[in-house]
């Protein structure tokens, strides 16, 4: 199971400290959370599509579904609740922070009940008591058969999850390898650069089913129940929904529905991998392009016209505008963009609820507003001081001089540099996966997931940045061109 988190994650526990206990809207003693599902209809869980067989996106007849393990339990409980699912797809590290702070109503995703995340959501009991495997080469087969092979070898796993820290416990001569991604630690062993991967027994097998080269072994680790279990998380104090996810649990359990939920994972797995061409993906990739797009075009704009009433601002003679201007792209600059996304989405959000593509572009276009401020800024002090005095001596005022004489020309010198922001924009768009937009980036991953194919996913997304990139680049040239010659 998914243990902890990689280092941005302790990014969104520190924005979830900050905002989502501090601007909760719900009372934690009235607990309403039962009610308040039944009145709207609907139960919004929140996971991350990217686990097969657990959680990941199906690809049948060229339409995507969410399906797998994790899926069929939240459908059933949504069933059992009398109201209509909703899956919100985002980053693992997120999942919990959109119960925190209300963007989802209960999260799912083999997330173990850890006593680290008992102290800020509550869990359910165990659906599914796991174990753990080893996945190795087959050419190895002879060399490594069991754990104790694995002494002074490299282990890839998933960096922060379980299976990292039972081998950092457990096999301490071994180097260990963490790695942002399942699919990489399969990629990093094919590749001969670790000797064995950690995974969860459900996982590993999908791998080894999938890929004749690959063969599994077992672990000797030493495990409870709640260390190997997998569980559902609610915000603290939803008792009377917590309740009710328990009696749904209990209720599979007892029709033994759990295998069937593999077998009819296994069945799409399959599915996934009977084609496992770039083209086949291909609507993939375009939904991709689509967000990307959007998401690039909407910042630009909007971070080209907050990036002008900043440098106005930063010019003007009121200092209080000075210092908030001035503050503003300092705070910007000064902290990652991933920090930002998740503030306007998890932050702001526990105050108004943004959905996410609202607020990946808000965050996008706050961030570019920044840096085209100072780019705006540093062409106007390019304009010789003799336009100021002309523009003054033909009784223009301040805002007249500005818009008909000095911007004009800074835009003029300003303009590769501005070129070079839209292009970082595309780019940095990707940043905005995280809180489950389904621009490049994202869909990248969830293809890497379904296709058990590490490389040839990340060929076609790097040439599609490529081609957006470089049409963009190409268009800016033309146009520089032409204010050149005008």
């Amino acid at each position: 199971m998914k243990l902890k988190l990689s280092w941005y994650h302790v990014l969104i526990v520190m924005v979830t400290v900050f905002f989502g206990g501090m601007l909760s809207t719900r009372p934690v003693h009235a607990d309403d959370s039962l009610q308040q599902v039944k009145e709207k209809g609907v139960l919004t869980v929140a996971t991350s599509p990217d686990y097969p067989p657990f959680g990941f996106e199906a690809n049948q007849n060229g339409k995507t579904k969410e399906v797998g393990v994790d899926i069929d339990i939240a459908k059933q409980i949504a069933k059992d609740l009398g109201v209509k699912l909703k899956i919100k797809n985002m980053d693992f590290g997120s999942v919990l922070v959109a119960v925190q702070t209300g963007k989802a109503d209960m999260a799912i995703g083999g997330i173990n009940p850890t006593p680290e995340r008992k102290a800020n959501v509550d869990f359910s009991d165990n659906y599914y008591i796991g174990g753990q495997s080893f996945l190795i080469n087959k050419s190895d087969a002879a060399k490594i058969t069991n754990q104790n092979d694995l002494k002074n070898l490299k282990i890839g796993t998933k960096v922060g999850s379980l299976p990292y820290n039972l081998a950092k416990k457990n096999i301490p001569s071994a180097k260990v390898v963490g790695m942002d991604h399942t699919v990489d630690t399969v990629l990093a062993l094919k590749s001969g650069k670790v000797n064995a991967i950690g995974l969860e027994k459900p996982v590993a097998l999908g791998y080894a089913e999938s890929d004749p080269d690959l063969k599994i072994i077992k672990s000797d680790y030493k495990l409870d129940n709640d260390t190997l279990g997998a569980a559902i998380a609610v915000k603290k104090g939803d008792t009377s929904l917590l309740n009710a996810v328990n009696g749904s649990i209990k209720q599979i359990k007892q029709e033994n529905l759990i295998p069937q939920y593999f077998k009819s994972a296994g069945k799409y797995m399959k599915v996934n991998v009977a084609d496992t061409s770039m083209w086949h993906y291909w609507h993939y990739f375009y939904k991709g392009i689509q967000y990307t797009l959007l998401i690039s075009v909407v910042s630009v704009f909007a971070g080209l016209i907050l990036g002008i009433i900043l440098v106005l601002m930063k010019l003007g003679d009121l200092k209080i505008l000075k210092w908030i201007a001035n503050s503003y792209v300092e705070v910007v600059r000064g902290t990652p963009m991933m920090v930002q996304v998740l503030l306007v989405y998890f932050g702001l959000g526990a105050l108004i609820n943004i959905p996410a593509l609202l607020a990946g572009m808000i965050a996008v276009s706050l961030n570019s507003g920044a840096y085209i401020c100072e780019i705006i800024r540093g062409g106007i002090n390019s304009i010789d001081k003799g336009q100021h005095e002309a523009a003054k001596s033909l009784g223009l005022s301040k805002f007249d001089e500005m818009k008909s004489v000095i911007l004009p020309q800074a835009f003029k010198n300003i303009w590769p540099a501005l070129g070079n922001e839209f292009i970082s924009v595309i780019k940095e768009s990707s940043i905005v996966s995280i809180i489950g937009i389904t621009e490049l980036t994202y869909e990248l991953n969830i293809v890497r997931a379904d296709t058990y194919r590490g490389v040839a996913p990340i060929v076609v997304v790097m040439a599609l940045y490529f081609i957006l990139t470089f049409t963009l680049s190409r268009g800016l040239s033309y146009l520089e061109k032409k204010m050149k010659y005008d």
